[in-house]
């Protein structure tokens, strides 16, 4: 059986941006970075400084990441999950977000908040460890 291709969570990102060697190595056996326009958005929104900007935008670009944009169609999928998922189990907006972006591309999410993730119905999850 063949493996379900992986949208990549924040977090992960983000522990490889710190230099955590098994960050690397797991986005490295991915071969195709793929993530959600609000992964990004997300990076942006955690940048401190000018040279950490530049580092993600490098480290996009030298893995040809492929950047899934919200449509309309992913917007109304996480409307539905967080009316369905909100209340009973605290799900956010970005990881709404992230979820209806996994599930229309057919994609599981690799992600270390797996909690955040694993009440999607019908949503793959790979458990990442740093």
């Amino acid at each position: 059986m063949n493996p379900v291709p992986l949208l990549v969570d924040t977090d992960v990102l983000i522990w490889h941006l710190r230099g955590y060697p098994s960050a690397t190595r797991r986005l490295d056996d991915l071969g195709v970075l793929t993530l959600s326009a609000v992964s990004y958005l997300e990076l942006l929104q955690g940048m401190r400084n000018k040279a950490e900007l530049v580092a993600v935008k490098k480290m996009l670009d030298r893995r040809s990441a492929k950047l899934l944009p919200v449509t309309e169609t992913i917007t109304l999928r996480a409307t539905g999950l967080m009316e369905q998922l909100t209340l009973s189990h605290g799900l956010q907006m970005a990881d709404a977000l992230i979820a209806a972006t996994a599930l229309e591309h057919r994609l599981g999410v690799l992600t270390a908040n797996v909690r955040h993730f694993a009440i999607v119905p019908n949503l793959a999850v790979e458990a990442f460890a740093p």
